[in-house]
This record gives C-alpha cells, structure tokens and sequence, in this order.
C-alpha cells in the first residue's frame, strides 16, 4: 500500500500543489493588500479635507477623528511662524502626542514631513503601536481653498485590523486547501476503499469544525478574562454560589432518576411483564411526555397549581402553597422524564427469557422470590442504564428550571443568566463546562453498562411465553396505579388546551377564542422558522447517523474509537453548552454562521446525531455481513452496496432517526436559545416568552399547536414502522 513509487508521486504532488497555492496567496494578499491601502488613503484624504481652518476648532477636530477612524487618532502639525519646517504638534491626549514624539525623529517621518511640504501625501510602511492596535501613519497636508499656502499636516494613526482579518481569512482559506488536496490525495492513493476513506474523512471534517472546535473555543475562553489568560473566571466559577448551584444540580438528577426509574418500571413491568389490558394505549401514553415541548408540562403544573393555580388557589383557596423549587421541579421532571426510563426498560422486560422463571416456579419458588431473585436482578442493568440516562438528561434541562426553579438554584440555568444577563460568555461557557464533569461521569457510566448489555442477548429461539408473577390482587394494584399517571398526564394536557379558551388563566376564565387567533398570528413566522429548520434537519442528520453507523459497524480504520467517541459526545454535552460554544466558534471568520439559520439546524443535527448513530449501529448488529459481502463479489461498490442494500434493511432505524431529530428539533430550547435571532425565531423560546410575560392563554395556543404537529410527525413514524409482533407472548400463569 505505502510503496516508495506511491510516495515519491505523493510528496512531488504535494510540492506542486504548495507552490501554486502560495502563489495564488501570494498573489490575492498583495492585491488586498492594495486594495486596502487605496481606500484606506481616499478615506484619510477626505478626512484630511474636513480639517478647520481655524486654529480654534483643531482641538474639536481631533477629538472626533476617532469617530471616524474607530482605533485611530491624528496629531496636526502647525509650521512654526519663526521656522516654517519647525512643526509644532497638537493631539487630542498624551498617548497620541507621545507616539508622535517617538516617531518624529526618524527618517521615515522626515521623509513624510517632507512630501507633505510639498503637498503630496505620504503612506508610512512602518507600523506602530497605538493602544495596543497595530497602526500605520499617513501623512496629508492641509491647504488653503486656493491651494497655495500649507496651513498644517495631519498625521494619520490608521489601525489595520480590517487588513489583518483579511489576510487571516485568505490564509485560512490557503492552508484549508492544502489540506483538503493532501486528505484527498492521500486517501487515493494509499486507501484501498477510498469511498470509505472518504466517507471517514468528511465525518473527522464535521467532527472537528463542529464538535471539537466549538468546545475547544469555549474551553479556552474560560481561561481568558479581558483578553489575557487568567484563572479569574475559574475562580469565579468555583465560588461557593456556583458550586452550590452544581451542588443543587446534582441533587435534583438524583432525585428525578430516582422517581423515574420507578414509575418507568412500574410501567414496563405492567405492560410487558403481567396481563393488564390496553398495553398499546398505556405504551402511547407512557411516550407521550417524551415527544411534547419541554415547556408544555411545566406550563400545565403553573395553571393548576402555580400562585394563581386552578386548584390550589381558586379550589383550595391555598395562599402559601408554591410548586416553584426542588420539590415542583423533580414532580414536573418525572413526569417529562419516565418516558426514558420506561423505554430503557422496556426492550430488558420484553426480552427476558421466562424460563428461568418458569422454573424458579417449578421449584415451589413464591411470585415474590421470583421477582426478587430473578427478574429483578436480569432487570439490574437495564434499571442501571435508566437512572443515568434519566440523570444525565436532568443534568442538562434547562426548560422546566428556567420557569419552575423559584429560589432553587441550578447550573443550567446559571449559565443562561451569566450569558444573557451579564453578557459574560466566558462565566457561561465555565459554569456548562463544570456541569459538564457530573454529565459526562454518567454518560461513561451508562456507555459501559450498555456496551455490557450489548453482549448479553437471547440466542437462538426466542421463548414466546410470558409467566405471570404478580398475583390478580398485586396486578390490580400495580395496573391501577399505572392507569391514575396515565390519566393524570392526561389531565395535565387537557389543562394546556382548556387554557387556549380561558380569557386570563388565575383572574379570568371566561370563555374566549380570541387567544387562537392572536397567538397563531404573533407566532406564525416562529411556526414557519421552527417547522423549515427541522424540516432541513431532519434528512441531512438521518443520512449522517446511517453512514456513520455503517462505518463504525462495517469497516476498520486508524482512530475509529476516537471518532466514534467525539461523535457521540453531543449527547453527555449540556445544550447550554453546546449554544454557548456555537456563539464563540461561529461568530467570527471564516464561520461567521450566528444570526443565520444554517447555526441552528447545524446543532439540531449535531446535538440530536448521537441517538441515530446508536439505532443504525444497533440494527446493522442484527444484519448478516454475507448480504454485503455477497453484493461486493458480484461487483457493487461501497456507495451501491449502502444505497441498495444497507440502507432498506436498516429502513426502520433511518426513519426513527428521522422522526426523532424532527421531533427533538420542533421542542428544543437549551442550545437553540442561545442561537436563534430576529429572522430565525423558535416556538419553544415564544412559548418561554409568553409565560414568562403571564400570558398564559398564547402559551397554551402555541403548545398545543406544538403537540400537533410533533404527534402528527410521531404517528406518521409509527405508520411507517410498524410493531411486527415478534416479541409478543402468550400469557403462562
């Protein structure tokens, strides 16, 4: 593969490509160059130009030249009436009149002085320091309207910033080719697949450009404070208010997981593992929670139960009641927050073999000791997994914190207020970086129990019988409990719609539509923006996560476990962060993407990829290479064989991918918060906006809406992909 043949080619290919590269550099930076110093000197002599002649008015003059020359400023030079080639200066404050100073004696300035004597302008080559801001002179004389007399000389201090970012772009854009030619070039030649070379190079691409150098930029800005490195935001950071905020943090994860990994066992212990009836219609419930904006629950515990609640006050007449703190928050948070559990769980209740229990059953076992000795424990990772996927994604919530949190601190939304309040982005990218050290703990955590589990699966046959452990008094008991969340969620829904009727929810509850028609009309181009970002999401992320899976899965090659790991990193990482770290990445050249649509669906695909990589990764599991295998012998490239064999097989996990992006992109706030801007609004943060503001009626129009059209997605997915019966089993009691 690496032959002295192949190289010699390789580096002679390299060497001509690098010379015409900075030939053309070369070429296009003298031309900027140019170009620059020629509108730079129109400028300066047309400033040059509006300089008073009345010696009065100079000191006035000067003092505005900074307006107009942003980091610049001008000395003037009046001949001596004794000694005309004498100049006598005048600045607008000490720095600029010693910079002058300084300067004065040097040949380069005489030379200036002296072409200006002679009324012609004079552009130094020299570059000096003004304020820290690389400067460059310019040297104008000032005229009488007839031309005749020099009244004096304005010498310039012109900054060349602009110049700079210029040149910078060009030899970003310069070295980027160089590597682009030597990546292609290289996988080419020395690649046996180079399909997949190439494949493998664009995804490193979009993972340095869009993971790596985000964080990286906000890595390093929480090491710099006014411009110099420094630990002083660090400190800040660490301070006893900070890490009580991580401490609360914490302590809110565990109590949700805790709670949901509960219900979500209850749940899929009910469903799957007793004979309760309408499994399918508590199995939609049990996800209703979990593809609903962030905002619409929370919402919902604000209408009935916040300081004007429906039952606490209006009902109950409750007067110091408050659902705002750590109490209301991991209510509203279990209840978002099952849904993960019980998904989790579900695949590990519906997958166990009932044999074993069967013959725990044969050996005079009670229902009791079966549970507990052996359903319980084959469930162990499975209930590990859920308590630190549900931990991790409390961690990073930011939507129900933002309206429920009251007094109760927590990091997520710390990081929001340093950002937005105090306009300290290095503070926020500090405080989601330390809440990133718990997140990422939990994430390993639950990736080395999965990457367990994964080893662990039914072979053979699978045993289609279900024994039924819990006695008719214990499943009654069990399937009621199921049936109240059911209907109280249920409830909490209704009270989003009921309050799109209601005149002004807590003073108000008339009945009214006028709320329909104002809200759809304020909202309609945050519904348009929302629903054409998720739209362009939505297939560029599914193709990424399928070929990427197809890779990971299917090929070998140098460092995949590290691009495996940076690619499914955005999932551990808070989406304060993650927006945090796309304002200091892509606010400047050559990504200067901010205030654009194309930086919000960039995080939709990014932040959502990693559960797409996972699906595609799990389905190709379950696929015979020989297909594939059998496809290549018969002359099918690497792009055929995915295109017409891979990609139906694993047809069920692409469209899941799909509707899941779509899904997480209509209801997402914490990234996107940070992102969007007047022309690329979002309904998640309208929906912010409006409770925040108490208007609780617009709130309920646009999160029912919302609910609509993320179900109407959801359902067509479950059309698309539907449940074959595989797992189902007959009832063995």
């Amino acid at each position: 593969m690496f032959t002295k043949d192949k190289l010699i080619k390789f580096f002679l290919a390299l060497a001509v490509f690098a010379a015409v590269d900075g030939w053309i550099f070369t070429t296009m930076q003298s031309s900027v160059r140019a170009s620059a110093a020629t509108v730079r000197k129109n400028a300066l002599v047309l400033l040059a130009k509006s300089a008073p002649s009345d010696p009065g008015l100079l000191e006035d003059w000067l003092s505005t030249v900074g307006t107009s020359l942003p980091g610049g400023a001008a000395v003037y030079l009046t001949p001596s009436i004794d000694d005309p080639e004498v100049y006598v200066p005048l600045a607008s404050n000490e720095t600029v009149l010693k910079l002058w100073l300084d300067v004065a004696a040097t040949e380069d300035a005489k030379k200036g002085l002296e072409s200006a004597y002679y009324f012609e302008d004079y552009a130094s080559a020299i570059k000096a320091q003004l304020n820290g801001t690389p400067v460059r002179l310019f040297y104008a004389p000032i005229t009488d309207d007839a031309q005749a007399e020099l009244l004096g000389i304005a010498v310039f201090m012109a900054p060349e910033t602009a110049d700079a970012n210029v040149e910078r772009l060009l030899l970003g854009f310069a070295l980027g080719a160089f590597v682009l030619f030597a990546s292609l070039s290289g996988v080419s030649r020395f690649v046996r697949d180079p399909v997949v070379g190439f494949s493998v190079l664009v995804l490193s691409a979009l993972a340095i450009v869009f993971i790596i150098f985000p964080l990286a930029e906000a890595f390093r800005l929480s090491f710099l404070f006014e411009g110099k490195p420094s630990l002083t935001v660090w400190a800040e950071s660490l301070s006893g208010a900070h890490l009580q905020a991580l401490w609360g943090s914490i302590r809110l994860g565990i109590w949700t997981a805790s709670t949901s990994t509960i219900v979500g066992f209850l749940f899929a212990f009910v469903i799957y593992r007793t004979s309760a009836r309408s499994k399918k219609f508590l199995s939609a419930i049990a996800q209703l929670p979990v593809i609903s904006p962030p905002f619409s629950l929370t919402l919902s515990i604000i209408l009935l139960a916040g300081n004007n609640g429906l039952i606490t006050r209006q009902l109950l007449g409750m007067q110091n009641f408050s659902i705002y703190g750590l109490g209301g928050l991991v209510f509203v948070q279990t209840i978002g927050m099952f849904p993960i559990a019980f998904l989790t769980l579900a695949g590990v209740l519906q997958g166990l073999d009932a044999t074993l229990e069967e013959a725990a059953l044969d050996l005079n076992a009670g229902r009791w000791q079966v549970f507990r000795t052996v359903t319980l424990p084959l469930a162990v990772p499975g209930l590990l997994s859920a308590w630190l996927l549900v931990f991790t994604n409390s961690l990073a919530d930011f939507a129900n914190p933002l309206l429920l949190a009251g007094n109760y601190r927590v990091l997520s939304v710390e990081a929001y207020i340093q950002v937005t309040g105090r306009n300290d982005l290095g503070g926020g990218a500090a405080l989601s970086l330390l809440l990133l050290l718990p997140t990422l703990t939990a994430f390993f955590i639950q990736r080395n129990w999965v990457s367990k589990r994964s080893f662990i699966t039914v072979t053979g046959k699978p045993n289609l019988k279900l024994v039924e452990l819990a006695a008719p008094a214990v499943r009654m008991t069990l399937t009621a409990a199921v049936w109240f969340i059911v209907a109280f969620v249920l409830s909490l829904y209704g009270t989003i719609l009921a309050g799109c009727f209601v005149k002004n929810w807590g003073i108000d509850y008339s009945f009214t539509l006028s709320n329909i028609g104002e809200a759809l009309s304020r909202g309609k181009e945050a519904i348009r923006s929302t629903l054409s970002l998720a739209a362009m999401a939505t297939p560029v992320a599914g193709l990424i996560a399928m070929a990427s899976a197809m890779i990971f899965v299917r090929k070998t090659f140098a460092g995949k476990r590290v691009l495996e790991a940076v690619m499914m990193m955005p999932f551990a990482v808070p989406g304060t962060l993650l927006g945090i770290a796309y304002i200091l990445a892509f606010n400047k050249a050559p990504f200067l993407l901010v205030g654009t649509g194309a930086i919000i669906v960039i995080s939709y695909i990014v932040r959502e990829l990693p559960v797409g990589i996972e699906g595609g990764v799990a389905s190709l599991r379950q696929i015979d290479p020989s297909i594939e295998e059998a496809a290549r012998d018969l002359g099918a490239d690497e792009g055929l064989v995915f295109r017409t064999i891979v990609l139906p097989l694993v047809r069920p996990a692409f469209i899941s991918s799909m509707s899941y992006t779509f899904v997480r992109s209509m209801t997402a706030v914490s990234a996107v918060i940070f992102l969007i801007s007047a022309r690329w609004y979002h309904m998640t943060v309208l929906i912010y906006n409006f409770s925040e503001n108490l208007r609780f009626g617009l709130a309920s129009v646009l999160a029912t809406t919302l609910i609509i059209i993320v179900m109407a997605a959801f359902g067509i997915m479950r059309l698309l992909v539907r449940d074959t019966g595989a797992f189902d089993k007959t009832i063995s009691r």
